[in-house]
């Protein structure tokens, strides 16, 4: 941990970071949200969209319509998340991108870390 994160983080909290995947189907998009919280993957996710992706695949630029999944969870539980995420899309490269929460309402970051924890009671 460098010095500009311990100072930042207080000892016993967990590291929370956002997690992005896209879809091309609204029902797909809901599932893997559903599925990562249910799994406690993750603590909550937003589902938006659809929004338009404009990408290079297979040497064509194409656009096309997808819907957004961005799902709380900490630090710990990213590559279980991740290997979710790969086996529950459809995609053979689905977009899977983490970014750390650098501040956040400490009782939010807790809450997140405590629904992201395999051994946390329901609600």
């Amino acid at each position: 941990m460098t010095e500009m994160t311990e100072k930042r983080e207080k000892p016993g909290t967990a590291r929370v970071l956002t997690v992005l995947t896209t879809t091309d189907a609204p029902e797909k998009a809901d599932a893997l949200a559903r599925g990562a919280v249910e799994a406690r993957l993750a603590a909550c996710a937003q589902v938006t969209g659809p929004v338009t992706s404009v990408y290079r695949w297979e040497g064509e630029v194409r656009s096309e319509h997808e819907w957004q999944v961005s799902l709380k969870t900490t630090e710990a539980r990213y590559d279980a998340l991740e290997a979710h995420l790969r086996a529950a899309h459809d995609y053979d490269t689905p977009e899977i991108i983490a970014t750390p929460v650098v501040r956040g309402g400490a009782d939010y970051l807790a809450w997140v870390a405590a629904e992201s924890d395999t051994g946390a009671a329901d609600g």
